[in-house]
């Protein structure tokens, strides 16, 4: 991975020292989570701010995918960056690679990202992420322990997001600098808009437990 963020004479690195991606030409070793995951928390939760926004026509078209769950988890999507973060230990890069994942994949399935799908989206691409491009990396079941998933759905997961990708996993070091450009514009606040979202969509509210990584999602409503 770190090819991507270090590789001299090609882009300029300053962006990946903003985000925390490198520090002072060397990939990231600090085991705090870096201002990158508060860009991308608050860079998916304006694209569901601006879905929410839509017309209920505008949805018609848009695809209901296997990511989507019954009901939106209690967790904020800055709290389940972090929370992966802390336990898969996988290089921060990993998660610039996971929002071109998701991007590609709405993309090609025409899926909006909804409060529904975003975390398994995240833990899914974050996990895929790590395969390819980490040295070292957890497991499936490790990876559906910290996601709140059971393995089998992870697995079933993993396997849809490939295919739809065409299991074309490389990302070149261009598109992987212009993602992390668009991330530095992001509000490093963030806008936790899950319980707005929730309120208007007259959802039942999901547990999931926070301290350890043994939570459970509820079933997918796609198969």
């Amino acid at each position: 991975m770190e090819t991507l963020a270090t590789d001299p004479g090609i882009i300029d690195s300053g962006v990946y020292l903003r985000l925390g991606l490198i520090v002072e030409g060397k990939r990231l070793h600090n085991k705090q989570p870096p201002p990158l995951l508060s860009r991308l928390a608050s860079s998916l939760e304006r694209s569901l701010l601006l879905q929410h926004d839509k017309s209920p026509s505008e949805f018609q078209h848009s695809a209901v995918t296997v990511f989507d769950g019954r009901s939106p988890p209690e967790i904020t999507i800055s709290q389940y960056l972090d929370r992966i973060f802390n336990y898969s230990r996988c290089s921060p890069s990993c998660f610039v690679i996971a929002y071109i994942y998701i991007h590609r994949f709405l993309d090609v399935t025409r899926a909006h990202l909804t409060p529904l799908n975003v975390h398994r989206l995240l833990v899914t691409s974050v996990m895929l992420a790590a395969k390819v491009f980490d040295d070292r990396y957890y497991n499936n079941a490790y990876y559906a322990r910290v996601g709140g998933v059971s393995t089998k759905e992870l697995n079933r997961l993993e396997m849809k997001l490939l295919f739809a990708l065409d299991f074309k996993l490389q990302v070149d070091p261009l598109t992987f600098h212009s993602h992390c450009c668009l991330l530095e514009k992001q509000n490093s606040d963030g806008v936790q808009i899950e319980w707005p979202i929730k309120e208007a969509c007259r959802l039942n509210k999901e547990t999931w437990r926070k301290s350890t990584p043994e939570s459970v999602c509820s079933q997918t409503t796609a198969r």
